[in-house]
């Protein structure tokens, strides 16, 4: 990964007791938080803002990905 996000004190909290819940690690909780999302989230949203659109076939908010 390139990148790597740093959590305010607040999200880290947050997701630590999501990954206890889960009884996981916070780096597969995370997982369970990314995969989640394009669940609830306004797609048609998340596409308008896209600054990526070469990768919409294997994008999570692809609905053919579901």
């Amino acid at each position: 990964m390139a990148y790597t996000p740093e959590l305010s004190l607040e999200s880290y909290r947050t997701l630590r007791r999501i990954s206890w819940a889960l009884g996981v690690p916070m780096t597969k909780g995370i997982e369970f938080v990314f995969e989640y999302l394009p669940k609830v989230l306004d797609r048609k949203r998340i596409c308008q803002g896209c600054r990526d659109q070469t990768k919409c076939p294997e994008c999570s908010f692809n609905r053919s990905n579901q």
